[in-house]
């Protein structure tokens, strides 16, 4: 059967799949399009069942903001190279513009559509997966939400490409206060985010369980060193305060100026301009926190790699 190179260049297009693959698959489908996406994306499930088993924790974070709405996702490759992969970097852009229309889970990102396809999410990453060669995980989705008159402020750390990057913050700011100025103190509040990474806007809603356990850690740290159990649940006390100070961000200390709690800086800039200015809500990803990298002895892998 002879093959039509304007087929090829079709069904390159439409399944991102190289020549070769691309040639297989209509000479096995009678040179039917349609029918050799299929083919290839059974292929593509194929390449990438072997690839799930290895650890993705490089890739990006990106971000997507929409008027009173936005929304942080993260997508794990295994190699940092990939994060320069411009198909893999559209992939990410468009999933976070997607994410952004669904309830935020995970579940529900892969089942909607993908953008000017008839595929759905899960289609177009099992796709990336096998033409870009790694395993890829959409990880993690954050979304927040303004109620009311603000503005919700985004920054990208080690930015790679527009809105794309390894540590992402969101920020939502209410005032009644002028658009060009809640952009430049969200900024700088996001920027400090993004350096402090807290994990509760104040102490009313930090997660007491969080605070029971750095306290057992700290008194149990006082008891070791000889203290009685009564005088050293006294000591902790002060110590719990600084915890607090530490991770709530209200509480913190501003990094830009280094000497301002973040809720003064607040405050100072309410009374600057004539208008209340409050933190509404922040959510902020970093990329590969909490995954689990497997230390590997280099050379006993090329030994292994030599001998396969």
């Amino acid at each position: 059967m002879s093959l039509n190179a304007k087929l090829i260049k079709e069904l390159r297009e439409k399944s991102g799949a190289g020549i070769v693959d691309c040639k297989n698959a209509l000479l096995e489908n009678d040179n039917d399009v349609n029918k050799s996406i299929d083919w290839l994306r059974k292929k593509g499930l194929s390449v990438a069942a072997k690839k799930s088993g290895r650890v993705a924790a490089e890739g990006l974070v990106g971000v997507h903001v929409s008027d009173n709405e936005a929304c942080l996702i993260e997508i794990n490759s295994e190699t940092d190279f990939v994060s320069r992969n411009k198909q893999f970097q559209n992939f990410v852009s468009d999933c976070a513009r997607i994410a952004l229309t669904t309830d935020g889970s995970i579940g529900s990102l892969l089942k909607a559509n993908f953008i000017n396809t008839a595929n759905t999410v899960q289609d177009e990453l099992t796709k990336n997966v096998a033409t870009i060669g790694e395993n890829l995980n959409i990880r993690k989705i954050e979304k927040l939400t303004l109620d009311g008159p603000g503005l919700i402020i985004s920054y990208v750390h080690n930015s790679v490409s527009h809105n794309l990057g390894k540590i992402a913050v969101i920020l939502s700011l209410k005032s009644n206060a002028d658009q060009n100025s809640l952009e430049k103190i969200g900024k700088k509040i996001a920027m400090h985010i993004a350096a402090t990474n807290p994990i509760s806007l104040n102490i009313d809603t930090l997660d007491p369980q969080i605070v029971d356990k750095e306290k057992q850690v700290l008194i149990e740290q006082a008891i070791l060193s000889g203290k009685p159990k009564d005088i050293a649940e006294k000591m902790v006390e002060g110590r719990i305060r600084k915890f607090c100070e530490d991770v709530v961000l209200l509480e913190q200390t501003f990094v830009i100026d280094g000497k301002s709690k973040i809720k003064d800086v607040l405050k100072q800039n309410s009374n600057e301009l004539g208008a209340d200015i409050s933190i509404d809500s922040f959510k902020i990803l970093i990329l590969g926190q909490g995954i689990e990298v497997e230390e590997k002895d280099f050379a006993a892998e090329v030994a292994a790699t030599a001998n396969n």
